[in-house]
């Protein structure tokens, strides 16, 4: 039976702010709750799947734009804009989360 569990969810969309201090942990930690949760909590699935395909999507866009350094320096704009999407969307997703809204995650669609 699945249960409702708003701050587990609000946790796991946070949890992504672990890259700002591991470098990694952004993707084990909500990774790890999502494969341990997703049967017992109410639209865990559904969000978990949405972290990790925005974390996928983060990290392509990150290779790419190494390289792009070398090009004028726009991999560097790049790379600020990443940060700064990896920084705003998990905020606002478990603020939505909280709020009972829908979530939305911009950028690449692998999980279905």
């Amino acid at each position: 039976m699945l249960r409702e569990d708003k701050n587990l969810l609000m946790v796991t969309h946070l949890s992504q702010l672990l890259d700002l201090v591991t470098g990694f942990g952004g993707f084990i930690v909500p990774l790890i709750l999502w494969l341990t949760q997703k049967e017992q909590v109410l639209g865990m699935d559904e969000h978990g799947k949405a972290i990790i395909n925005f974390q996928i999507s983060l990290f392509l866009l990150a290779l790419i734009c190494i390289p792009a350094i070398f090009l004028l320096g726009l991999g560097i704009l790049g790379l600020i804009g990443i940060s700064i999407l990896g920084l705003v969307y998990p905020i606002l997703n478990a603020i939505r989360v909280s709020n009972g809204e829908p979530i939305s995650y911009p950028l690449f669609k692998f999980l279905k």
